[in-house]
């Protein structure tokens, strides 16, 4: 044998003998790995059989004024005991599995069941209005997770005496040397809070807000103190009285004033006409109709509560995958075999169609290597981006199928190596980008990628406010929003604003005998809720600059409570 196969054979055991070290250390270390995994789990689990009631102050209203902690506890909790209607909005902090006890509809002691779930080792979240520190009610149920040793933890949350006067546009304690918080429920002589020398809060008082005026005023303080009352602060159903001890009485004889509401005496209110911000908003406590598909309808919806609006999402168009899926199979075949030169997305819906296929397939936005692609606006561009395409056109002008026709460009047979175009669309798709495209000179691919059919009516309580005035706008983003919502639900009553994403859906709304209020400067959902807001803000204008009272079109409806603000 020579030297070289010597030295081969040496080189090759060599490697054989470290390959089976390397084996066995790494099955040593995988036994020790799945040794310290058993040892965590076995210390999680004691961990879990350790109950613990966290009492968490939810704040005045607002889903968005939780503390982190507060959130926290929420994702992590296995029990939640919270009155639903009040606080229901925070149950999306939670896990879907998470059991929830709404204590507005028990009848049984809700302390009582939190000790018991916490002695079964379970994790209980307790939301208290406002700060469990600040007159709270759940005293006794802290008290009795001390009796029966079962942990617990006290989370601070936002008082209704700061945060309802600051969006009440109230400094709570500016310039002021006292800072005092009653209960209504607990006084029985004013005399001692007449004489506070800054700026006092009263819980609980609204029934007894005219009394309580006179009581002040008996004991000293002057008639001419202002005062504000504001029910349901943080909400978008917040609606302030300013007036003063004087005058209290006749401003809330037409307000209809019930709790939760807080009463606020001293110099402080009369900093209301400057800071202001929150009832000050374009849009504030309108109710918007959002007629699209659910998925469409999040981000639109979130925009119009940025405008203080309160937005009611009805889907009209359900989104399903189309009846025979091969031709789908086919396109994605060629998408990847290098058939198309172009591929066209005309909705979010088709991205999101592709995408799927695409993940079906185990394949991912790599495949669009080499391809140009078209979104036809801002939305579908986005859900490109998302999926980790750029798209190489996007018209600047109309986001439409005239819009991108307008900018893309004719075949080149010296530039363009394929002249095919991929086209994945709704099923009820127009005949327009294809026409044009075919004019260009391109040769289309035309893809059932999803099919629209319209969605179930909505609840009786939502048909009926469309009919009868109850929503102040409804954004129509389409033409078949306009056709499906008319179909299941009737026509939105002559007091509601119809604002449209562009002419098309403008024809269409005044076919169906609708009033068009406002359209959008671009077709997008974005400049659609934008064009709503400067509407709303004008008509905030007009009726200061007139000496009157705003009122959201609902209220200029026949028979409409109205409330003085």
């Amino acid at each position: 044998m020579s030297s070289g196969s010597q030295t081969s054979k040496t080189v090759d055991t060599g490697r054989a003998d470290a390959a089976d070290a390397a084996v066995k250390a790494g099955a040593a270390e995988e036994a020790a790995r799945e040794a310290h995994e058993a040892h965590e789990g076995q210390e999680t689990q004691e961990v879990r059989q350790s109950g613990f009631v966290a009492f968490v102050g939810a704040g005045p209203g607002d889903e968005n004024l939780l503390t982190l902690r507060g959130a926290d506890l929420l994702a992590r909790a296995d029990v939640v005991v919270l009155d639903r209607s009040a606080f229901g909005a925070m149950l999306r902090h939670c896990p879907p599995e998470a059991e929830v006890v709404d204590v507005a509809a028990e009848t049984g002691a809700v302390s009582l069941k939190a000790v018991q779930h916490a002695k079964a080792g379970r994790r209980v979240v307790r939301l208290c209005a406002g700060d469990p520190g600040f007159f709270s009610s759940v005293a006794e149920e802290v008290a009795a997770c001390a009796k029966a040793d079962v942990d617990f933890e006290i989370v601070p949350g936002v008082t209704p005496a700061t945060g309802v006067l600051t969006y009440a546009g109230i400094a709570p304690a500016a310039s002021v040397p006292e800072f005092r918080i009653v209960d209504a429920t607990r006084v029985d002589d004013w005399a001692p809070h007449a004489a506070c020398e800054g700026t006092l809060v009263i819980y609980n008082g609204a029934a007894e807000a005219v009394p309580i005026g006179r009581a002040l005023v008996a004991a000293g303080r002057p008639d001419t103190t202002p005062v504000a009352v504001t029910q349901s602060g943080t909400t978008t159903e917040q609606y302030t009285v300013v007036s003063s001890l004087g005058r209290l009485a006749a401003d809330l004889k037409h307000a209809d004033i019930s709790e939760p509401a807080v009463i606020v005496v001293g110099d402080a209110v009369t900093g209301r006409d400057r800071l202001s911000w929150f009832e000050n908003k374009p849009l504030f406590g309108w109710r918007v109709l959002v007629p699209r598909t659910k998925e469409q309808s999040a981000g639109l919806s979130e925009q119009l509560r940025s405008y203080g609006a309160v937005p009611e999402e009805v889907p009209t168009i359900s989104v399903e995958p189309p009846r025979t899926p091969q031709q789908m199979d086919r396109a994605i075949k060629g998408l990847v075999t290098g058939r198309y030169e172009w591929v066209a997305f005309t909705s979010a819906n088709a991205v999101k169609a592709i995408r799927e296929k695409f993940e079906e397939y185990g394949l991912d936005a790599r495949a669009f290597a080499g391809l140009k692609v078209a979104a036809v606006g801002e939305a579908t561009a986005r859900a490109l981006i998302a999926f980790g395409v750029k798209p190489d056109l996007v018209p600047v002008g109309e986001h439409s199928s005239e819009g991108l026709l307008a900018e893309w460009p004719p075949y080149d047979s010296m530039l363009d190596p394929i002249n095919r175009v991929l086209l994945p669309r709704a099923d009820i798709a127009t005949e327009t980008l294809i026409a044009g495209l075919t004019e260009l000179g391109w040769e289309c691919d035309d893809v059932t990628a999803y099919r629209t059919v319209r969605a179930a009516p909505p609840p009786e309580a939502i048909r009926v406010a469309i009919k009868s005035g109850g929503f102040d706008a409804v954004l129509f983003t389409s033409s078949s929003t306009v056709r499906n919502l008319v179909g299941i639900a009737g026509k939105p009553h002559n007091v509601t604003v119809i604002a449209v994403i562009g002419p098309q859906t403008a024809k269409t709304a005044e076919e169906f005998g609708l009033r068009v209020d406002i359209m959008a400067d671009n077709p997008s959902a974005t400049a659609l809720a934008a064009a709503l807001a400067e509407y709303g803000a004008k008509q905030r204008q007009a009726a200061l600059a007139a000496g009157d009272v705003p009122r959201r079109p609902s209220q200029t409806r026949r028979g409409a409570r109205r409330r003085a603000k």
